[in-house]
């Protein structure tokens, strides 16, 4: 920095790597030599040259991250539409076995209740604890909008689980029991899958 303002002052990139002890930088003479660096600074390098190129990345950023977006919200939207239609499967053992056994006042509540049978048993909470608990975000979802891929993979597991254990005549308190060791169990074996956690990147909340 001293010496920078004399005429007699060069900088080359080898001498700013053995001056510097930079890193993310090559530079190496000869036929075969070369100035070769780590991408972020040869970018920033184009674009201190070219006020083009920087223009350049920046709308290319712009545009990948807008077909991200795209893509991201396709993904979400797919496993809710999944979590939804597994979720007839639950609600038709329930009108089949449940609901003839039942009085008229008791038929309005049902759904809701097995419902917040698989809430408990995987999220700890009925449906009305987390509005309680999340006043802001109960106008525009519940608590299954809100969840991530792992848990919304085990809850289409446990409401097949639940319909075979309500064909079978299961109580409803044995029922829970059961399918909460189910979702303990499976969140153990699955929140470190590679697979879940590469499709869990492409959630959006919006």
């Amino acid at each position: 920095m001293n010496e920078a303002g004399k005429n007699s002052f060069y900088m080359s990139p080898q001498k700013w790597i053995k001056e510097t002890n930079a890193i993310g930088i090559i530079s190496k003479s000869g036929n075969n030599g070369g100035t070769y660096a780590h991408s972020d600074i040869a970018f920033e390098f184009a674009s201190w040259l070219s006020p083009e190129f920087k223009l350049y990345l920046i709308t290319e950023f712009e545009r990948l991250k807008k077909n991200e977006a795209y893509q991201n919200k396709i993904e979400w939207h797919a496993n809710r539409v999944l979590a939804k239609a597994n979720y007839l499967v639950h609600t038709n053992a329930i009108k089949n076995v449940i609901v003839p056994t039942l009085t008229d006042k008791q038929k309005r509540f049902i759904y809701a209740d097995e419902a917040d049978i698989l809430n408990v048993a995987l999220f700890g909470m009925t449906a009305k604890e987390w509005r309680e608990s999340n006043p802001k975000l109960a106008d525009n979802g519940n608590i299954r909008d809100y969840t991530d891929l792992l848990h919304l993979v085990i809850l289409n597991n446990l409401e097949n689980i639940n319909a075979e254990l309500i064909k079978m005549n299961i109580p409803q308190s044995e029922r829970l029991i059961r399918l909460n060791a189910t979702a303990r169990k499976q969140i153990e074996l699955l929140q470190n899958n590679k697979n879940i956690k590469v499709l869990d990147k492409l959630k959006v909340i919006e």
